[in-house]
């Protein structure tokens, strides 16, 4: 008996999970931490009640967008007065608020569900590491990052650079600076008054 009471308040209690956005997209974690919020992970759940989990991310600071994202994608905005729309770049939206376009992102997603807003309100965001100790003493579970988080060429050692293999060997009397313009040894063709354009 006592077994099945444990049971039944693990299924129906709002535990916290924690998840590390750094080098993430935001459309792709957004994605993923909807299960979450909404409760689609425990076997309770339904569409009118409010069973969704406390979630948690750090270094929304160091999220990535793909291609062009940062400079094309806009984020719109409006007081409903007449000319008070507004839009801005994604690059200058993160500047002002780092944890603004993840939170719009999770925002978007959950259109259409009327709980929304209850759910945002468990949607706790920190643009670094410093997540407070009151929150990661709730924490119980981990959310898998979306992608794989690349490694800088400074995160690997002498040895294993030495070690990694290479497509060729440049020659002992190769020039490797001679791409600089003042190690050139001929004219440039597009800057010289022989090769310009008329």
């Amino acid at each position: 008996m006592a077994h099945s009471r444990v049971t039944q308040w693990a299924t129906m209690t709002r535990t916290w999970w924690i998840y590390d956005a750094n080098y993430q997209c935001p459309f792709k974690t957004a994605y993923r931490l909807l299960p979450y919020l909404q409760g689609l992970n425990k076997p309770v759940y339904h569409s009118d009640s409010d069973v969704g989990d406390h979630v948690v991310v750090f270094n929304t600071k160091h999220i990535a967008m793909r291609g062009d994202f940062w400079r094309t994608f806009k984020h719109f905005h409006h007081t409903k007065f007449a000319g008070g729309f507004s839009r801005a770049s994604a690059w200058r939206v993160h500047e002002m608020d780092p944890t603004r376009i993840l939170e719009r992102a999770v925002y978007s997603c959950l259109a259409g569900v009327e709980t929304r807003k209850m759910m945002m309100k468990r949607l706790h965001l920190y643009p670094e590491e410093d997540v407070p100790e009151k929150i990661l003493e709730n924490v119980t579970g981990q959310i898998r990052q979306v992608q794989i988080v690349p490694k800088k060429l400074t995160d690997y050692s002498q040895e294993e650079i030495d070690k990694f293999p290479k497509l060729f060997e440049y020659p002992e009397d190769y020039d490797v600076e001679g791409y600089k313009r003042e190690n050139r040894q001929e004219p440039d063709q597009h800057t010289s008054m022989k090769w310009r354009l008329k």
